[in-house]
């Protein structure tokens, strides 16, 4: 693995932790998240305070990792995840993250998040 999956894979294993400080850790200081349909944020405060998912939700999710992929300075990421909601009952999503790299750290993170109802696709 390279230094930029390797940092990837920490930020992930962070969040599956509710590690603030292993996730803040892997992120550049000008850190861009957007999530598309949903928010988009700028700076390691702005991204701290977004970390717990709003108070919508409880404990840390779930992430599983179904494919990785790299070219240059970018990782792509394939996810499943399942986060815990604080009105009760959960909610399954599957994922595609784009992290921009920089120095062995992430500069960027873009994501897709789809929520399964019914389903592992719908």
């Amino acid at each position: 693995m390279s230094q930029n999956t390797d940092t990837v894979n920490a930020y992930l294993d962070g969040f599956r932790k509710n590690d603030h400080a292993q996730i803040l850790s892997c992120l550049t200081d000008n850190i861009q998240w957007t999530v598309y349909g949903a928010f988009q944020l700028s700076g390691k405060a702005a991204y701290d305070k977004a970390i717990d998912g709003a108070p919508h939700f409880i404990d840390p999710p779930t992430l599983d990792v179904v494919r990785m992929v790299e070219q240059g300075d970018v990782v792509m990421a394939e996810l499943t995840g399942i986060a815990r909601r604080a009105e009760g009952g959960e909610m399954r999503m599957s994922m595609a993250e784009v992290f921009v790299m920089r120095e062995g750290k992430i500069a960027e993170r873009r994501a897709w998040v789809i929520v399964l109802k019914e389903n592992d696709f719908r």
